[in-house]
């Protein structure tokens, strides 16, 4: 199934460690909230710049569609997740920290670069492939990422059945809204004839 087993397991691993990195930033400073946000807004706008204002061809706007609509979905969610009483931030004057919509915007990216540079290593670039990638990227990697910052005090949760604080409903959610971005992605290159390796 992986034509060149070493490099794919490269990357993965590159994206561990930039997980690691990302989640005890984020633990290490989560009571200055508006200096994760700063940082994490610098990290965006790098991104912009580096595959949509610097080429002069081949611009990656889904790149910025996708980081937008999983802000959105992820604001939404926050919301209604922390007026429940389903999680709470802690050591933050406010019930939603600053940098949350920038790291939701983040983790979009993540997991897009990611499958990008891991797709060209499946033996069957199938789209049903790329899906069963997707989903157990998006199964996995955003839960260890919450593991490490749960460890280090940034939030919890309440719900029952949890696995290293993350409960099953968290991997849930997650997964239902990095998979509905990936769907209306999709559709949007169905629709609009856009090549992409991850959606298309």
């Amino acid at each position: 199934m992986i034509t060149n087993k070493k490099k794919f397991y490269t990357e993965i691993l590159k994206a561990l460690l930039k997980l690691i990195i990302a989640g005890v930033l984020i633990g290490v400073l989560k009571q200055y909230d508006l200096i994760i946000a700063i940082l994490l807004i610098l990290k965006i706008i790098h991104n912009i710049y580096k595959e949509i204002i610097q080429p002069k061809t081949d611009k990656n706007w889904l790149l910025l569609a996708g980081m937008l609509l999983t802000g959105f979905g992820g604001v939404v969610g926050e919301t209604w997740g922390v007026a429940n009483g389903y999680w709470e931030y802690h050591e933050v004057s406010r019930d939603i920290p600053l940098w949350v919509p920038f790291a939701w915007m983040l983790a979009f990216h993540y997991l897009y670069k990611l499958e990008r540079n891991i797709i060209p290593y499946l033996k069957n670039q199938t789209q049903k492939n790329k899906i069963v990638l997707a989903i157990i990227l998006a199964l996995i990697l955003p839960a260890f990422g919450e593991v490490i910052t749960i460890l280090l005090g940034v939030w919890t949760y309440y719900w029952p059945y949890q696995l290293f604080g993350v409960p099953l409903y968290a991997f849930l959610c997650l997964l239902f809204v990095h998979m509905l971005v990936y769907t209306i992605l999709h559709y949007a290159c169905k629709k609009y004839k856009i090549n992409d390796i991850v959606y298309n």
